[in-house]
């Protein structure tokens, strides 16, 4: 089920008062919009996006039996679907841990991702993405933005795009082995190279590769000189 909205203050937080006003919603109800008026990203970051030119929307999706401790395979699984949709119409994809999507060193979608348990288990997930599909001038000061439209020069119907993402997740969740997905997003992970690049944490900036990442979605860099970090998310920068 697809609900447009003309304008909303956010597609995930749109979602979240129809389920709590008791809306009885299938699997894979999306809701988008045009206009997002406070689009929401990680850790309270906010989202751009000029109206009518991106790929605003909200996944609902309950899984079965998923434990909270491992409900970073749900974000691998989008980010695969985004992924795997932008690689369609560009190449010089990857993620960038955790789940944004990056056209080489530049960001084109982010996600944020709001679940609730249910026991130990995760038992209501909502994805809320943003894909810059569009839109070629960007007024915030995130560094480093790029559009669909900025990379090929072509115009793209975002509902086409959404749907081709919703579909994605449908097949890589119901077909693909949790060992694939994990397989297949650290092959098309950011920086997944070998190679040492630049971060910083909170003692200063340091060279690393990276070393792995954790079922629990966990980082975990290998510095210059051995040693094993590991990371939350917002613990460390990407110097990019």
């Amino acid at each position: 089920m697809f609900i447009h909205l003309d304008t909303t203050d956010s597609t995930n937080s749109h979602l979240r008062r129809m389920i709590d006003n008791g809306a009885e919603l299938p699997d894979y109800t999306v809701v988008y919009a045009t206009e997002q008026t406070s689009g929401r990203g990680q850790r309270g970051n906010s989202w751009e996006s000029e109206p009518g030119k991106n790929a605003i929307f909200s996944l609902l999706y309950s899984p079965i039996a998923i434990p909270a401790t491992r409900q970073f395979i749900l974000s691998q699984v989008i980010a695969l679907s985004i992924a795997d949709t932008l690689s369609k119409y560009t190449e010089g994809i990857s993620i960038k841990w955790p789940n944004d999507i990056y056209w080489h060193d530049k960001k084109i979608s982010g996600t944020l991702i709001e679940c609730d348990l249910k026991g130990k288990n995760v038992c209501t997930c909502i994805i809320g993405c943003g894909v810059n599909i569009n839109q070629t001038e960007f007024l915030s000061d995130a560094p480093n933005p790029v559009s669909l439209k900025m990379i090929t020069g072509m115009t793209y119907d975002p509902l086409a795009i959404i749907k081709e993402i919703v579909d994605e997740f449908h097949n890589i969740y119901r077909n693909a082995s949790i060992g694939s997905i994990i397989a297949r997003y650290m092959q098309k992970l950011y920086r997944n190279d070998g190679l040492l690049h630049a971060y910083e944490d909170a003692n200063g900036p340091f060279l690393a590769s990276i070393h792995g990442i954790e079922p629990t979605g966990h980082l975990l860099l290998q510095t210059d000189d051995g040693d094993i970090r590991r990371y939350e998310f917002k613990e460390v920068k990407f110097i990019i």
